[in-house]
Parts: C-alpha cells; structure tokens; sequence
C-alpha cells in the first residue's frame, strides 16, 4: 500500500477509538489544568498503541508526551482537551439544554481536537511501523489552551527541543488550511484596596476600591482611540466588593486582556493600563496590585508546514458526514433566523458546488479550501497559544467543520454539534489529513530544513517569552 492507504486504512480501523476519545472528552469537559480524566483516557490510548508516554511534563500534572518511532525528522501533533465554563449542552440538542450537574462544555471543540490530534499520531505510527522509516512521531498532550496558555510554559520548560516540525488543528464550521497570524495577549489582574464606611453615616471616611475599578475602565476607554487599530483590550469584574451599595466597598477586582499583532505591542500597551490604574487608585486613595498573570505568543505561519497539509487534505478529502450528521445539522439550520438561514444556505450552496435545496439537506461544509500563499498575510485577531510552539518549530495548522457555517465557538451550540457523530466525524478526518502530512515529511525530509529556514527568516530566530519570570502553570492567585 502507498502512503495514502497505510494512513486512511489505520484511520479505518481505529474509527471507534478515536471518536470513542471524542465522546469521553467531551463528557468530562474539564477547565484547564484539571483535565485528570481526558488526559489519562489520552495517555491509556497512546500507551495501549505502543507510544512511550512521559507524563507530569513542565510540572503540569495535565501535559504529557507520547513518542513512537526513532531518528529524525521529530514531527510533533499538538493536541488539546480542556473545557469552557458555562457551557454545558446536551450532545446534538438544539434547543439549549445543560447536561445536568455539568458546568463546562467544550464550547471550543477541543475534544474533537485532542481526539484528531490522537488519531493522526497513531496513523502516522501505523505508517512508520508499516514502512520500517526512519522518524519520530510525538503526541504532545497540552492543557489549558483557553485560560491558561499551557503552551507557553512547555515552551519555556523546553519540551519542544529536539523537534522539526509540528501539526495541529482547530475545529470550525469549514475545512482547510489555517495559515493565518494570530495575535499575542497579556492576561492581567487589577485588584484594588480601599477603605469601607458606612456609605450613608459616613461615606467621608471611605475610600471605595470599587470607584477606583470604574475609574481605570473609563480612562481604559479613552486609551482605546490612541492604540494601533490592530490592538484589543477586554475586562471582566472578578470582584465588585459586594452586594450591599451603602457600604463603600474596600476591595474590588479586575481581570484585563491586552491583545496586539506582536508581545512587544501588548507590553507597551500595557504599561499605558498600567498607568491608568494608578491614577485611578490615586484619585480615590485606594492601593492598587498588578498582577501579570501569563500570557501568549502570536502565530508564525509557515508556508511549507501549509503546503504540506494543503497537499495531504485535497488528498484524502474532508470529513465524511452521513444522513446522521446532516439530520443533526437540519436541526441547528432550523433555529436561525430567516435571514442567517438564507445567507448561509446561498454561501453553503456556492462552496460546495450544490443548490441551495440540496445544501439544506446537507448543510455541513464537505469541501476543501486548498492553501494560498495570500492566506498567511491575514491576520485574525484572537489568540492561541500555539502561537507559542510556532516560534520554536516550524508549525502548520488546519481546520475541520464540526458545525453548521456560521455556527460560533464558544457558544452552547459548538458544544452540541461537536458532542454529536459530527465532532467524531471531524476527528476522522483530520486524523486522515495530518496523519498523511506526516508520512509525506518522512517520505520527504528535506520539507523540515525548508520549513526552519522559513521560520528563521521570519524571527530572526528571537522569542520573547510572555510567562513572568517565577509563574507557574495555574499559579493565578
């Protein structure tokens, strides 16, 4: 058999295993760091498969890393699994329904990720093994991709040494190659400390803390039109000092992210909040701590890790829905407005090469967007920690439809398209893709010096870390 068959008949054969991984990682839905259940039920696969697998890696109990195979190229297949708060939903259910005594929910499908990420490292094992080749294939287990930039302390701590290449995915609402740039943050807390009085007997005597936090968000505002348009800045209240409002409060908390193109942006923007804060706490003589509590690098696509996985996935094609997956998709298509429905159906129709009627049948993405070099100038202003290991290795990512087009992550309805056969689906094909991709770097070494190359021309072969010196993976307090 040719490559293309050793990877698609390992796929075949181990179909009930990786959707199985889908299914048990979506069920335990766990936050970062506390993917216990989804990162043993990885490594008893792995282990069962005949990979080494070193656990506890970068001192965080969640990350491990599997290895089969000897000598070079190393190629890496990063996968995630951990959950979102608040989004817990009934697998396939279109009317929002959480699972009962479930808080989180993979609102971001990164069960499906861990679960393709699995599949291609076991496809590529089965290729090696197959072929007696020369090459290593390592599973990287990653937790808290979401909150906790898991990546970026694995950077730090060195785990990625050694390594030629790396593959990865993330789930969408379409199939193709994800050459774009994402763009670095700084996760950061204010916390604000006042004095508390009686608010009506003597407010004189209080030094509200919470004033201090609504002072920093309007000079934040005004901050806002003197930054690169490119720059974002989001916060959230962790602490409004209370529930009584004739208290002064004398503690309240702000949690602040501060995106940009490049770290160094995010940094000098920054110091700028920074600023603010202080002059928020000295207009209400309160004190005020800030605390850098981690952050992650922006994304370096890399043109030949792209036309690698371009070539694999226009190869074996994108996922293979059934009438079981359509009916589940005819379910989420029906709760959108007559206007979504009809600019999805008419982009639907046009992408795949179908009429509108016939989309509304299937309206799942099963086409292929191949890569385009013009792809890596785009840049999308959300942020990953991937973007870490893609200073470090040559890096190339995809994207497989687990929902209907137009359906948003992080959302209740991600959670139950990709809790449904569509999520194992999705995990089935990129297995296939990524899997393939790497046989054809085994095949093909001299791909990896072009890719580092690449990836040098493009740093300068300088990564400035955005994890503050003494922090530790979930050390938030």
């Amino acid at each position: 058999m040719n490559s293309k068959e050793v990877i698609c008949d390992a796929v075949k054969r181990k179909a009930d295993m990786i959707a199985g991984i889908n299914q048990a990682v979506w069920d335990y839905a766990e936050f970062g760091y506390q993917e216990v259940k989804s990162a043993e039920k990885i490594v008893q696969v792995l282990e069962e498969e005949g990979f080494q697998v070193e656990t506890g890696i970068a001192g965080i109990e969640t990350a491990f890393v599997g290895s089969y195979g000897s000598g070079k190229p190393v190629i890496a297949v990063l996968a995630e699994y951990d959950a979102l708060p608040d989004l817990s939903q009934k697998a396939g259910c279109a009317v929002k329904s959480p699972v009962p005594g479930k808080t989180y929910g993979h609102g971001c499908g990164h069960s499906a990720l861990g679960a393709g990420a699995v599949g291609a490292a076991i496809a590529a094992k089965e290729y090696l093994k197959a072929n007696h080749a020369a090459g290593t294939v390592k599973l990287f287990g990653c937790p808290a991709e979401e909150m906790g930039f898991g990546k970026a302390f694995m950077v730090r701590e060195g785990c990625f040494d050694g390594v030629d290449l790396a593959f990865t995915w993330h789930p969408s609402d379409c199939n193709g190659i994800s050459a774009y740039k994402s763009v670095a943050y700084y996760k950061v807390r204010f916390r604000f400390k006042g004095v508390t009085a009686h608010a009506g007997g003597a407010p004189h005597l209080g030094r509200s803390a919470l004033d201090a936090c609504e002072l920093m968000n309007v000079g934040v505002n005004y901050l806002r039109e003197h930054i690169i348009t490119d720059a974002r800045v989001h916060y959230a209240y962790l602490d409004c000092g209370g529930d009584a409002p004739n208290i002064v409060q004398d503690h309240a908390a702000l949690l602040y992210f501060v995106r940009a193109p490049k770290l160094i942006q995010c940094g000098e923007i920054l110091e700028r909040i920074k600023k603010i804060a202080q002059g928020a706490a000295l207009m209400t003589e309160t004190e005020v701590e800030i605390k850098v509590l981690g952050g992650l690098s922006d994304t370096v696509p890399n043109e030949e890790a792209s036309k690698v996985l371009s070539e694999a996935y226009c190869e074996v094609g994108g996922p293979e829905f059934s009438e079981k997956e359509f009916a589940v998709a005819r379910d989420f298509l029906a709760i959108l407005t007559e206007q979504d429905k009809k600019r999805i159906l008419k982009a639907g129709a046009e992408a795949v090469g179908i009429t509108e009627e016939e989309f509304a049948e299937r309206p799942l993405y099963t086409n292929v967007i191949p890569f385009r070099p013009e792809m890596m100038n785009t840049l999308a202003t959300i942020s990953t920690d991937v973007g870490d290991v893609s200073y470090q290795v040559p890096t190339g990512q995809i994207s497989a439809a687990i929902g209907i087009p137009g359906t948003g992550l992080h959302t209740w309805q991600a959670t139950a398209q990709v809790g449904s056969s569509i999520g194992d689906q999705a995990s089935l094909a990129v297995a296939r893709v990524i899997g393939l991709a790497c046989a054809k770097v085994f095949e093909h070494p001299e791909v990896v010096e072009r890719a580092k190359e690449e990836l040098k021309k493009a740093t300068g072969g300088e990564y400035l870390s955005p994890i503050q010196e003494g922090a530790k993976p979930g050390d938030e307090d």
